[in-house]
């Protein structure tokens, strides 16, 4: 009976040890997985001191898995190649390589980093998660803590123009950075990760730095070109989510266009309604002036003499310019 007990102590002791250390098991890393990546870092929005500065870097790398330890530590080596450039003209660029040891367990650098530096341990891996990590669930990325907010999102992969299926995590924090000088940095994570394997896809990192002279927008953008394991095919968005932003500036600007044509007819209508104005060229007389005293017009009486004869006949007196006596009847002469 105890050697049974023994025999079965010795059972699950050996598979604990080969059983990953997840508190929900998920993808155990394979020898041989790996991921091409493509990263782009740019330096903008500079106000202050540095108004107008910029910089931009481009970034292509490889990490691989060569080699899977039951306890859950993986070996692994990363190569990268950059190219960086400012807006005053200086450019860089370089090759970086090297090996490193992880734990899937702990989700943790056990020896050395891919090139990590400014950083406090415990340092988290940045290109794997739990896969089985559900929404609300947390883990971290470096130093930052991570929320899961989807475990169904579509995410666009630009290397290979189509949408695959991501969990979606957010975090974000705050540090200082030296760069020329101290800076105050306050920034959000967001990254994407394949749901079957818990490999990144993508990242999306916004950082805005300040400080008593200076600011500038620091961002970065990473998502994978090839991968050694498939890639899930996502939804991607619905038509109307798709083409939104051209419905609303369409509509937008049918509502500009009624806005001038109804103006127009107003204006119009308005103008039709004025009386129209008549000018003439004749110029106004200016009135008269009457200096003539206002008295009543003097009446002239005109007396008027007649010679007076005798009729012939009957002897009386008439006019001398009648032709015949009114009395008699008898002719004047």
């Amino acid at each position: 009976m105890i050697k049974k007990l023994l025999f079965l102590t010795i059972i699950v002791s050996l598979a604990l040890t080969v059983l990953p250390a997840h508190a929900v098991p998920g993808y155990n890393p394979h020898q041989g997985d790996y991921f091409n990546y493509y990263d782009v870092i740019n330096l903008t929005n500079s106000t202050g001191a540095s108004y107008g500065y910029t910089e931009h870097e481009t970034v292509n790398g490889i990490e691989r898995m060569n080699q899977v330890f039951v306890n859950g530590t993986v070996a692994s080596n990363y190569t990268y190649t950059w190219n960086w450039s400012n807006s005053s003209g200086s450019t860089q660029n370089g090759k970086q390589a090297g090996n490193f040891t992880w734990s899937s367990a702990s989700l943790q650098y056990v020896k050395g980093n891919d090139s990590q530096t400014g950083y406090v341990k415990p340092l988290y891996v940045w290109f794997y998660m739990d896969n089985s990590t559900q929404p609300s669930g947390t883990f971290r990325v470096l130093n930052t803590p991570m929320t899961v907010t989807s475990t169904s999102y579509s995410y666009s992969l630009a290397s290979q123009n189509r949408y695959v299926k991501a969990i979606r995590a957010q975090g974000s924090g705050g540090y200082q950075r030296n760069y020329g000088g101290l800076f105050n940095a306050a920034y959000t994570y967001t990254t994407y990760s394949d749901p079957s394997t818990g490999y990144i896809i993508g990242y999306d990192y916004v950082e805005q730095d300040t400080s008593s002279t200076a600011s500038f927008t620091w961002t970065e953008t990473l998502y994978v070109t090839t991968t050694s394991y498939p890639l899930t095919a996502g939804a991607g968005p619905s038509f109307l989510q798709q083409y939104l932003g051209l419905i609303i500036g369409l509509a937008i600007f049918i509502i500009f266009i009624a806005i001038i044509i109804i103006v127009i007819v107003a204006v119009s209508r308005r103008r039709r309604s004025l009386p129209k104005h008549t000018y003439s060229q004749v110029p106004i007389a200016p009135p008269q002036i009457d200096l003539t005293p206002k008295q009543p017009p003097v009446q002239q009486i005109v007396i008027k003499e007649v010679v007076k004869v005798k009729c012939k006949y009957c002897g009386a007196l008439i006019d001398s310019t009648v032709q015949a006596c009114p009395f008699c009847g008898a002719p004047r002469t």
